[in-house]
């Protein structure tokens, strides 16, 4: 279909749709400031209110063919997305979901995996995105949000950030009769005091109208980042022997529970020794940021860890089931079992105080690049941050 007659197709069905939504409100939406210059967001700021105990982050990313270079970044990047919040709120909980989307015809409209503190499983969801499919230009963007919206579990209260980024290089289908409109969702989410930001991959005129729109009505901010993501990895002298420690602690993890637990937990150590040295500091950094004991205590998130569990007075290793235990260690005696955890607790400790002081320095370089070059500016797990920072005072 001829692009301009898409343009204008999609302009009047925008025009119609906020219509239709601003019926029997006193007055419309406010135009939203906004920027096409990369990497520069603008809108209406979130409250600025009480600091957040909760932090629940869901992103809404277009997973077909032409953006491959963009999920590939989100990959490198998420880690280091959850650790940037992670150092402006120590104390909060921070839940991060994903909802892939396509279109009609594809292998799948809509992809979800629900909003969880347990960043490892979600970080494992994402590897398995692959940018496939789209087929004509305009994409179930509105599926996508009412499912984003919708579909996943989001936490009730004040104390909580609510946020929602969008992230995709074509416009919304709006020709689909079965569809609601992304119009009416976002009234949901402004019910819900969730805030939806619309990041651009790209320059498309089309697009940039949708999300635009979308921005405004979401009480968000809008973007305009590169195409191909503009994610930077920053190297620092300390990656390699921080990967080399993440591998030392995966050795002191001591999978227990149901044998789907157990599996769970051998394959997020398998991912996190896989990952890029700066990921995997990425990845160390965020478990060693900690505030709360539990979760400092924690190599990979989520439960099923029994040296994670007797660090935080969870567990004894003594009373745990011999079903439950690995098979190696269910032939030992209570008395063994006990120091052969004990031993992992020790060296789990002093490998933790090691690796504390190589994020202190780590983050110094880091910071240091980033003001040294303007290389990633733009990019998307910049842009995020930047929003983020602004959005969860």
């Amino acid at each position: 279909m001829n692009r301009l007659i898409l343009a204008s197709g999609l302009a009047t069905a925008l025009v119609v749709a906020i219509t239709n939504a601003s019926v029997g409100q006193e007055t419309a939406p406010q135009a939203a400031a906004v920027t096409t210059e990369p990497g520069r967001v603008a809108g209406t700021s979130a409250a600025d209110i009480a600091a957040p105990k909760r932090i629940e982050i869901a992103f809404v990313l277009d997973t077909t063919g032409s953006m491959g270079d963009l999920i590939d970044g989100a990959k490198r990047k998420v880690w280091a997305i959850a650790d940037e919040v992670r150092k402006q709120h120590p104390n909060a909980e921070i839940r991060i979901g994903l909802v892939g989307y396509r279109d009609r015809g594809d292998v799948y409209v809509t992809d979800k995996w629900d909003l969880s503190t347990d960043i490892s499983a979600v970080y494992g969801k994402l590897l398995e995105y692959r940018a496939q499919g789209g087929g004509d230009w305009p994409e179930s963007v509105n599926e996508a949000l009412a499912v984003a919206v919708n579909k996943l579990a989001w936490t009730e209260g004040k104390d909580t950030r609510r946020l929602i980024f969008l992230v995709g290089d074509a416009p919304p289908h709006m020709d689909y009769p079965q569809d609601v409109p992304f119009t009416d969702t976002l009234k949901i989410a402004a019910d819900k005091e969730i805030v939806v930001d619309a990041l651009q991959c790209g320059k498309a005129q089309d697009t940039e109208l949708a999300w635009k729109t979308i921005a405004q009505l979401g009480k968000g901010r809008y973007a305009q980042i590169p195409q191909s993501g503009g994610v930077v990895q920053i190297h620092t002298p300390y990656d390699d022997e921080i990967l080399q420690i993440q591998i030392r602690l995966n050795r002191t993890i001591v999978p227990y529970g149901s044998q789907r637990r157990q599996a769970d937990v051998k394959e997020k150590a398998m991912r996190a020794a896989a990952a890029p040295a700066p990921a995997a500091s990425d990845m160390a950094s965020y478990n060693i940021r900690a505030k709360s004991e539990a979760e400092r205590a924690k190599v990979v998130t989520g439960e099923g860890d029994l040296v994670a569990d007797v660090l935080a007075a969870r567990a004894e290793p003594e009373k745990v089931d011999r079903k439950d235990l690995p098979e190696e260690l269910q032939k030992l005696s209570a008395a063994e079992l006990k120091v052969a955890v004990e031993a992992k607790v020790a060296e789990r400790k002093r490998l933790q105080s090691d690796l504390g002081a190589l994020v202190a320095k780590r983050d110094a370089a880091v910071a240091a690049e980033k003001m040294k070059t303007p290389a990633g500016k733009d990019g998307f797990d910049r842009v995020v941050e930047e929003l983020l920072r602004e959005q969860t005072r």
